[in-house]
C-alpha cells in the first residue's frame, strides 16, 4: 500500500504543514505546483527531501488560486485548462530532474480535483495534458470517477485512492469540504480506518454503512492540524497490520 500526502503548499515566507516530518513517513508525495499553492524555492526543498528519502513525487496541479487555495471552482476553457496543467507537471519536474529523478504521477487538488471527478470536460483537459506530457505518467484519483475512466479510455494508469482523514457518503464520494462532518479528526479513528482500507477494502459512511474502497494509495492531508502525529499513528498501524508501505509509481 501506498501512503500519500500533500506537501509544498507554502508560499513565500508562509509554510503550512510539516514537510520534512511528514517526507519521512510517507511513501508519495504530492507536491503543489505554484498555482494553488507553492512557490519555486518551496518545489525545490520538498524534492530535494524527498529524493534523499527515496519518496516519490507527484504534480498536484490546481486552479490558478492561490488566494483560494484552489477550493474555488472556475469554468476553465479547454484547452487553458490542459496548458496550465502541463506548465504545472513541467515546472515541478525542472526541480525533480535536479536530484535525477523525475515526477512520478500526477493528482488533481482541492476543487480541481472534484470537479474532474464530474465534469467530462475538465476531466478530459487533465487526461489531454497527461497524455501529452508523458503518457506513462499515472492518474492518481478516487475510483469510479470521470477523470478515472476517461484516463483508462485513453490508456494511462489509474491509481485508485482512498482518505483515511476524510468522511465518505453511502455512495462513496467524500462528504463536502464545506460540511462539519467533512474531516476526521481523531488521529487514532484516522489509523483504524486507514488500516480498514488496506485489509479489507472498505470504508465506514457517515451513515454507519459499509462502503467498498479498493484503493491502491490512502491520503493523508498535511495542512490538517495534527497531521505529523496522525501520520506517525497511520504508519505505525499499518506495518503493525502487515501492510508493507511502498510507492506505487
Amino acid at each position: 500500500m501506498d501512503l500519500n500526502a500533500d506537501l509544498g503548499e507554502g508560499f513565500g515566507s508562509w509554510r503550512l504543514g510539516d514537510d520534512e516530518a511528514l517526507l519521512g513517513l510517507i511513501s508519495s508525495a504530492n507536491v503543489a505546483c505554484g498555482f494553488h499553492a507553492g512557490d519555486a524555492a518551496t518545489m525545490h526543498r520538498v524534492c530535494a527531501g524527498a529524493a534523499e528519502r527515496g519518496v516519490a513525487v507527484g504534480a498536484q496541479v490546481g486552479y490558478r488560486d492561490l488566494a483560494g487555495f484552489g477550493r474555488r471552482h472556475i469554468a476553465y476553457d479547454f484547452a487553458e485548462l490542459r496548458d496550465e496543467t502541463i506548465y504545472q507537471l513541467g515546472a515541478l519536474d525542472a526541480f525533480c530532474r535536479l536530484y535525477r529523478t523525475r515526477v512520478r504521477y500526477l493528482k488533481p487538488h482541492g476543487a480541481l480535483y472534484h470537479a474532474a471527478a464530474c465534469d467530462e470536460a475538465q476531466a478530459a483537459a487533465l487526461v489531454a495534458a497527461i497524455s501529452g506530457y508523458d503518457h506513462e505518467l499515472p492518474v492518481l484519483c478516487q475510483p469510479g470517477t470521470v477523470l478515472a475512466q476517461l484516463a483508462a479510455g485513453a490508456g494511462l494508469r489509474v491509481v485508485a485512492e482512498g482518505f483515511a482523514d476524510r468522511n465518505y457518503l453511502p455512495n462513496g464520494t467524500l462528504v463536502p469540504r464545506g460540511a462539519a462532518n467533512a474531516l476526521v479528526t481523531d488521529p487514532d479513528q484516522v489509523a483504524a480506518r486507514a488500516v480498514r482500507m488496506a485489509v479489507e477494502r472498505t470504508v465506514v459512511a457517515v451513515d454507519g454503512s459499509v462502503v467498498p474502497c479498493p484503493v491502491e494509495s490512502i491520503c493523508l492531508h498535511g495542512d490538517t492540524p495534527g497531521a505529523v502525529r496522525c501520520a506517525e499513528l497511520v504508519r505505525a498501524a499499518l506495518v503493525d497490520a502487515g501492510v508493507t508501505l511502498t510507492p506505487f509509481a
